[in-house]
């Protein structure tokens, strides 16, 4: 009998360990075709038990009603159809998922602004929003994935209609029975209304730094204190963790200065500018019991046709930075099993 019970007490405590476990991410991105085996394979060599999914819905413009998502226009992977495979073969190798459908607007604009110009427009918008978003939460509990982002970076749509986003919570809740977060960008998770419906405090965490060009380690980690303590005590006064739905640094000079920046622009490349950022900022969180891990952005999964040496965008695949996330993610998971 006292074998027993010392086996269930070491159950008990397994289970309670593993609440806190963190979420070690890649922002999975949609492809035109199928993900297979070769595509999956990269994200478990680094190390990664968490990748996020997403779907798009599209408009035309930031006071544009009109929500067009899954279309056979779409890529593959931006549509159910893909999404559902996509998901279906990261459960396959262990992998756990977040979804997290997300709004492209043409030209790159800015969702944060999204505004409409009548009641009638927003009142379509609405109801556009709430068929994409309930459509993937059904998705999500179909193949019990483990988060649902139920929106990314949509600051004035939650400012302008907060009493639509506490109905919408509660029909995504009717629907899906797993965890659920927001996207909020770094300048918009202070001021957003419902934390305290959701599970996670989600957080896209490009906030600046410094403005130097070639930030040190030293640099980097001062530049953090500031918003580190306010998200700590954001965490503590709603009693919900927080959790880096994105993170993840340009490979340029300047790195820390703008970080959100995803214009095309011709900065020099400097790879251990990111290296280092991508190391503070595991320094800085990784191991605070308030915070939930993170996504980091972004990996696509063409692995061995992007990133590199020469290229000064967000993907750390082929650079100093994904070694950086491997070796964390390692020792994260590593820590899990001896707990």
């Amino acid at each position: 009998m006292k074998k027993l019970f010392f086996i269930w007490a070491l159950v008990l405590v397994s289970c309670a360990s593993s609440k806190f476990d963190k979420v070690n991410g890649v922002s999975f991105v949609s492809s035109g075709e199928e993900a297979s085996q070769q595509h999956i394979d990269p994200v478990l060599k680094v190390q990664a038990n968490y990748a996020a999914i997403m779907p798009f819905g599209f408009t035309s413009g930031i006071n544009s009603p009109d929500l067009v998502f899954d279309s056979d226009r779409q890529w593959y992977g931006e549509r159910r159809e893909g999404v559902k495979q996509y998901i279906q073969k990261m459960h396959q190798n262990g992998v756990s998922v977040m979804v997290k459908p997300q709004i492209w607007i043409r030209r790159g604009e800015f969702t944060g602004n999204m505004k409409m110009p009548t009641e009638e427009e927003w009142k379509q918008l609405e109801a556009s929003y709430e068929k994409f978003i309930l459509l993937y939460a059904q998705l999500a509990e179909e193949t019990q994935s483990d988060i649902y982002c139920i929106g990314t970076e949509l600051k004035t749509f939650v400012n302008e209609r907060p009493e639509f986003w506490t109905n919408l919570i509660q029909k995504v809740k009717n629907v899906y029975h797993g965890e659920l977060t927001y996207a909020a960008n770094w300048d918009e998770y202070a001021k957003t209304p419902f934390w305290s419906q959701l599970d996670y405090i989600g957080v896209n965490a490009y906030f600046p730094l410094c403005e130097k060009e070639n930030p040190t380690i030293q640099t980097l980690t001062e530049g953090w204190q500031p918003w580190k303590t306010k998200m700590r005590e954001l965490a503590k006064q709603v009693d919900k963790p927080i959790l880096f739905t994105e993170f993840g640094y340009r490979s340029m000079d300047f790195t820390g200065k703008k970080p959100w920046l995803v214009d095309r622009n011709q900065m020099d490349v400097n790879l251990k500018a990111q290296a280092d950022a991508t190391q503070v900022i595991f320094n800085e969180f990784w191991n605070e019991d308030w915070f939930a891990g993170g996504f980091v952005w972004k990996w696509f999964m063409q692995h061995d046709r992007v990133g590199g040496r020469e290229d000064n965008r967000f993907t750390p695949q082929n650079k100093p930075a994904e070694s950086v996330i491997r070796r964390q993610f390692a020792n994260v998971k590593k820590s899990s099993l001896q707990d």
